[in-house]
């Protein structure tokens, strides 16, 4: 793999635009090159067809292991071509540049350099300031978190009240703040906060793992290790107690009964000194410390490949233009603050220990793996699964078409009982089925253009699916959901007793149960964090207004709008088989009002959960905007109740308000999809009706999404005018009205997360924000200003 590639593909994808420009550089270049072809004869060595049986390139003279800059060919060291040197301006609050003099801009060609070299600072000055101010922040955390983990230890302290013996006669009991050494403790330690700093955290009690340590010490190296323990904490200083009275808790609720007491209660957040406040602040501290070590690794990764990068063009440069400028410049790239500052390495070296004592107890595989959790590799197993189930997918849809055929079956005098009564039970598996293949398909698109929505929906890092995941698991709920359907297929009914088999008219119930129980299994198979998180999300959507509504969560109920059919279709799976007789395939659903009234409660049910989910971060975060989308789906809220009452009761009026109500929600949904969700029609941006930054190069695409959006969103009017097609039963027009908004909702996604991982590099946000446990008091925040 070429360097350019191998560069953008290691790039911090929100921090695309603060890298070096690598690509411009290299066209730049080429511009040297072209001038030096144009001027220069071209000496051409000419080689007999096929003599060569390797590349040019391996047969050039060998520059050595140990030279990391080319001498052959360049020019003596007194014909200094650059001269680099920093300067500062006066008066001025910008950082340090760097601007190269380019001594030859006399020469032939000269002013094609010259603008390389102008460009070339400017880049370099743009990866320094950007690396010194990610530094400057990244210091400033691990000072926060160095007072965090003072608080946390003494919150250890507290809570748990530990007791611990050195010696035969030493006793410490921390919780009291209290010290007997024999030899004569040192005083306990009464840090403020403003001195505290990041060292604080490399901790001499680091210099020990666990005693027990995956079974590998003896009872010899235990006792050597008690005296060498016991030698370390003969200066021991228990964490100051003192810490407690200056801070307050910062635990948000995650329960709704935790909600409404906060609600309903006094919202004092001082300790109480519980197991849960601790528990809890050690899941936020060990998140924190993760996203912090992520942030550093990747700054590290950042510094080093612009460095190479650096190297990389340099060489170019003297290969092109047969001088010797990379040695001086690469020299200025040594010394720089890219170069020459190691801040970032030595937090990683401190952090890390500090992470496995504290939250691996020790075990330091079993932190690095935490701090470092390995990348989820393709295994070929999942692509013959899925080209396997793929395959017996497409044979069971042909054989249920010649089933059709050969029994004639649409003829069949039970026909429209089956298309009345079975049909709407399997529709739900071609609607989940569908969703997965265009989540699928999102997730592939994604990737491809290296959308980072993995981190915009906030996944673990090494658990997130993939398109082939996403597939496998659609193509195996088809095969199932086929071989139903196959085995459901029988017309003959039984003459004696006039009904069909008991067993074979259950298999649709029995597969809806074994899907709801693959989805609640708690045991470590079948994608169960992919599992748990999506179950985590609809029950927070089931409670919108007593939870903090995050991405994940609104994004599943914009995704449930799109299933309201489905949501029918459970509520017929329960009239049908607790109501009905399905074992004479026969209902009277339709003729119940209260399956009418549900039938209406149902279908508004999603747009309810994002209603309340609006109001809540309305109320939460203040923005308007929210309170304006919120209305958005209350309009939708009533042009679905006045199409489901047309549908029940018609009649001129109720058609009128279907119609009336149903377009003023298809305006207010289509602009708030192009140009709220999506971004476009942005008439001053550089990409005319789009907007400034796009990841797709062909940008009819856009329009064609936009046209395809607005067209799709107008299915609705076919519950108001009633089309009829003669070759398809009305059921089945019905489901392909709802396919066609699981298309259009799938199209949308795809928009939806570009605009966002654009808004996300627009801003540098790389990481997510984890909230802190503790918070210091006004007073204390006043004392250190």
């Amino acid at each position: 793999m070429k360097f350019g590639k191998e560069f953008a593909s290691q790039m911090v994808q929100e921090w695309q635009q603060a890298y070096m420009d690598y690509e411009f550089l290299k066209e730049l270049l080429k511009e040297v090159l072209r001038f030096r072809q144009r001027t220069s004869p071209v000496v051409t060595a000419t080689t007999p067809r096929g003599t060569l049986s390797r590349k040019v390139s391996l047969y050039r003279a060998f520059s050595g292991l140990t030279n990391r800059y080319r001498s052959a060919t360049l020019k003596i060291d007194e014909d200094q071509v650059i001269l680099v040197n920093p300067v500062h301006h006066p008066g001025s609050e910008s950082e340090e540049q760097y601007q190269t003099m380019f001594m030859m801009s006399t020469d032939d060609g000269g002013e094609y350099e010259l603008v390389f070299f102008k460009r070339l600072d400017d880049e370099f000055n743009k990866v320094v300031n950007f690396y010194r101010k990610k530094v400057k922040q990244v210091l400033e955390e691990a000072n926060e978190l160095t007072r965090q983990m003072n608080v946390l230890i003494a919150l250890r302290i507290r809570v748990e009240n530990p007791v611990f013996k050195f010696g035969e006669a030493d006793v410490v009991n921390l919780a009291s703040n209290g010290v007997s050494l024999s030899d004569g403790a040192q005083p306990l330690y009464d840090q403020k906060p403003e001195r505290l700093h990041m060292d604080a955290i490399q901790e001499v009690e680091m210099s020990e793992g666990p005693m027990e340590e995956e079974g590998r010490i003896s009872n010899e190296s235990k006792e050597s290790n008690e005296r060498k323990e016991y030698k370390c904490v003969k200066g021991f200083r228990p964490a100051s107690l003192d810490i407690l009275d200056n801070v307050k808790i910062n635990v948000a609720p995650e329960t709704p009964i935790s909600t409404l007491r906060g609600i309903l209660m006094s919202s004092t957040s001082d300790f109480s000194f519980s197991k849960e406040e601790l528990k809890k602040s050690e899941e936020l501290m060990k998140q924190a410390f993760m996203e912090f070590y992520q942030k550093l690794r990747l700054l590290k990764s950042y510094c080093f490949m612009n460095q190479l990068a650096f190297s990389k063009i340099m060489k170019k440069y003297d290969k092109i233009s047969t001088r010797s400028a990379a040695k001086a410049y690469l020299e200025m790239v040594d010394k720089s603050y890219l170069g020459s500052s190691d801040e970032v390495s030595k937090l990683m070296e401190r952090v890390e220990p500090t992470f496995i004592k504290h939250f691996a107890n020790g075990n330091r595989a079993k932190g690095m793996n935490t701090l470092r959790p390995k990348t989820k590799r393709e295994r070929h197993r999942t692509t013959f699964l899925l080209g396997f189930l793929s395959g017996c997918s497409i044979a069971l849809v042909v054989t249920i078409i010649v089933l059709v055929q050969i029994r004639n079956l649409r003829k069949n005098e039970y026909s429209g009982q089956y298309m009345e009564n079975i049909f709407p039970l399997y529709s739900l598996f071609g609607f989940i089925v569908l969703h997965m293949l265009m989540f699928s398909a999102n997730i592939y698109l994604w990737r491809r253009y290296r959308v980072n929505y993995p981190f915009i929906f906030g996944l673990k890092q090494g658990t997130d699916l993939g398109y082939r995941q996403v597939f496998l698991l659609s193509a195996g709920l088809s095969v199932l959901s086929l071989g139903a359907v196959i085995s459901n297929l029988d017309m003959k009914i039984d003459p004696k007793t006039q009904s069909f088999d008991l067993w074979t008219e259950l298999v649709p119930m029995g597969l809806v149960l074994v899907l709801l129980l693959i989805l609640i299994f708690p045991f470590n198979i079948l994608y169960r964090s992919t599992r748990f998180f999506l179950v985590v999300s609809a029950f927070h959507c089931l409670f919108a207004p007593l939870y903090k509504v995050t991405l994940p969560d609104f994004f599943l109920a914009d995704q449930l709008t799109s299933q309201v059919q489905a949501f029918r279709s459970l509520e017929y799976y329960v009239c049908y088989y607790f109501w009905g007789d399905f074992r004479k395939r026969d209902h009277r659903c339709l003729e119940n009002d209260v399956y009418k009234a549900f039938n209406l409660v149902v279908a508004i049910i999603p747009y309810w959960f994002r209603l309340l989910q609006c109001i809540r971060r309305l109320l939460e975060e203040k923005d308007g905007m929210q309170g304006l989308n919120g209305l958005k789906y209350f309009s939708t809220i009533i042009a679905v109740s006045m199409r489901s009452i047309y549908e029940q009761k018609k009649g001129p009026l109720f058609r009128f308000l279907a119609i009336a109500s149903s377009v003023i929600a298809t305006i207010a949904g289509t602009y708030w999809d192009l140009v709220i969700d999506w971004g476009l029609l942005r008439r001053d941006s550089r990409n005319p009706w789009l907007r400034d930054k796009l990841i797709l190069q062909q940008k009819s695409v856009y329009f064609v999404a936009m046209v395809v959006n607005v067209v799709l969103r107008l299915a609705w009017m076919q519950t108001v005018l009633q089309f009829k097609v003669d070759s398809l039963h009305p059921k089945v027009l019905v489901a392909i009205v709802a396919s066609l908004e699981i298309i259009r909702r799938g199209i949308w996604n795809f928009f939806r997360i570009e605009n966002e991982h654009l808004n996300n590099v627009g801003k540098y946000r790389a990481f997510k924000s984890v909230p802190l446990p503790f918070n210091y008091d006004d007073e204390d925040d006043e004392k250190e200003a």
